[in-house]
């Protein structure tokens, strides 16, 4: 992102995973200095951002897993209903549920993203014949990213789906549990059901996210200086991650649905496939339902995609000076 010539992928690798973590530190300092919590042990925890936000995860997974409008003491008319109804009916620590899968899941995840995109990058320039990068190169190469993280996550993300459900509250006592439980009741491979889905929800992400960036980035005034670069990179990464949010939210609540649906041998889930879900829920329940959930995942991912950015390109910046002081090849 910082310089056309990419870095090898271990490098690239190394500096998405330290962006992951990032930026839930960033984060967890700055919801710690909204309620005046100065604990000196706040940059020692890396999960803290799962710890913090995933409470909005759990929100958004049970509106989209509701069909049909909210309607009495269990139904949710919207994201502050939902916490509020969670809260009184099941418990505060219910929106905890399911956070280990997250939490492992972080570093790995933003760690492919970013590493795919550089390699994919520098494989369609080559294909290409294009010396730099346009927005039309970086909205296919932010979807390849995106699809080749999906294979990434599908895993993670059924476990904690099929934790935040209310309807599974009994079935799983925890990950190992919920893992187990599936590869017994429907086999191995149901650790992938809405894989499909999955790499919809990611290509559209990723399209749109990196697309953004380099479209941002090129009306931005040119950054004089690293605290210039980081204001572009934020403020690119922040339009970058909520243009994503709106352009892959359907195939997030598919997704949700999909995943949470178990295979049963003999009979076809109401819930299968991306593109005819999609019109399912969209024809049983009308346009806006297809973005349930949209407010708690774009309240996390807009300003995630900005501090990411900054964090990515900060750290290879880093590793780009390390290997030119150590006379490495560029």
């Amino acid at each position: 992102m910082a310089s056309d010539k990419p870095l090898p992928f271990a490098y690239q690798f190394a500096a998405g995973a330290v962006a992951g973590v990032s930026e839930g530190i960033v984060l967890n300092i700055a919801d710690s200095c909204d309620v005046n919590d100065h604990d000196s042990d706040v940059l020692s925890r890396p999960s803290a951002d799962c710890a913090l936000r995933y409470p909005l995860d759990v929100v958004k997974t049970r509106v989209q897993l509701q069909q049909g409008k909210g309607i009495g003491e269990e139904g949710y008319n919207g994201m502050m209903d939902c916490f509020r109804k969670i809260i009184k009916n099941e418990g505060a620590s219910r929106l905890y549920r399911g956070i280990t899968a997250p939490i492992l899941m972080e570093a790995p995840k933003r760690a492919t993203k970013f590493a795919a995109n550089e390699s994919w990058g520098k494989f369609y320039r080559n294909l290409f014949g294009i010396a730099k990068m346009d927005q039309k190169l970086s909205i296919l190469t932010g979807a390849s990213a995106g699809a080749t993280e999906a294979f990434v996550v599908v895993p993670f993300e059924l476990v904690k789906i099929r934790m935040q459900d209310r309807a599974s509250a009994g079935k799983y006592t925890g990950l190992i549990d919920c893992v187990t439980k599936t590869v017994k009741n429907e086999g191995p491979l149901a650790l992938y059901n809405g894989l499909e889905s999955t790499l919809w929800r990611h290509i559209l992400w990723n399209a749109g996210y990196f697309g953004c960036i380099f479209q941002a980035k090129s009306l931005l005034p040119t950054a004089v200086g690293k605290g210039q670069q980081m204001r572009n990179d934020l403020v690119a990464g922040s339009i970058g991650g909520t243009v994503g949010t709106m352009l892959n939210t359907p195939m997030d609540v598919v997704k949700s649905r999909i995943q949470n649906s178990p295979k049963i041998a003999g009979s076809v889930p109401k819930y299968n496939w991306a593109w005819p879900a999609v019109g399912t829920v969209m024809k049983e329940e009308g346009f806006s339902a297809l973005y349930k959930g949209f407010l708690p995942k774009v309240l996390r991912l807009g300003p995630g995609g900005g501090i990411l950015l900054v964090v990515f390109t900060g750290v290879t910046d880093f590793f780009r000076k390390f290997r030119a002081d150590r006379g490495y090849p560029s």
